[in-house]
This record gives C-alpha cells, structure tokens and sequence, in this order.
C-alpha cells in the first residue's frame, strides 16, 4: 500500500473508545525507539487499510497491528506482537504459549465490555501537535 511508512509498524485502533485511547497514549510515551503508527479504524485511511489487508468484512472494530510488506495481527496477536516491543510489556509475549483461540477469547471478553466499562467518546481523539507526527 502506497503513502505508508514501510519502516514503521501501524496500529489500527478504535478512535472513539476511552481504553483504546488510553492504551495508544500509553504505547506512545513507551515508544522510545519510535516504531509504531497510529491510524484509527473508523477513519478513511483505516478503512483503506483494512480493504487493502483483506480485512474489512470481518468487522474487526478494536486492534490490528500492520507490518507493511509482512504480516498483520489483530485481537490478542496484535496485542502480543505490540508488547514485545516495549519496555516492561515484552514479557506478555510468554502468553503466546497459549492457543490463539482461548487468548482471543479472553481479548473478545474485554473488547466487548470496552464501552460499557471505560465509556465511548462522540469522536476519534484528535492529537496534540507535538504527537501529530505518530498518526497517519
């Protein structure tokens, strides 16, 4: 896909949801080495990945980490595949001992709880200038 980062690994995230949200920011203070971008789902480019990833039907609305030219994962692959590269979340890769089936499980359980447990916003956060440069 064309206009992307090639050097960088994209999070497609959930942009109204409070957790996902929290959980972005917190990605980008960890992110010292400066790996990761951020696209929301529900925005065109999201969407565009997602048709370009093959993805776009199966209604993924909260995670999916995309390597350009690689691979991409979402629910608890994606979770696992973002912590091995930040400080003090690298050994959450030792779950992937576990079968994906019961990791996304337990993923679906939370994802499903999201709004109801940390709340929904009425849009997509909009970054600060300074962090301008990590979203696509």
């Amino acid at each position: 896909m064309k206009n992307l980062p090639q050097n960088k690994k994209i999070i497609l995230f959930d942009g109204v949801c409070n957790f996902c949200n929290d959980w972005v920011n917190y990605i980008i203070k960890k992110d010292k080495k400066d790996i990761f971008r951020f696209v929301s789902l529900q925005s065109e480019l999201g969407q565009e990945i997602q048709q370009y990833l093959g993805i776009a039907d199966r209604g993924i609305d909260s995670i999916v980490l995309y390597i350009p030219n690689q691979a991409y994962y979402y629910k608890s692959g994606a979770v696992l595949e973002i912590a091995k590269e930040l400080p003090y979340l690298n050994w959450l890769s030792l779950f992937k001992i576990f079968p994906a089936l019961l990791r996304d499980s337990i993923y679906d359980y939370i994802a499903k709880n999201r709004y109801k447990w940390y709340g929904k916003r009425e849009s997509c956060m909009m970054p600060t200038p300074e962090l301008r440069r990590k979203f696509l």
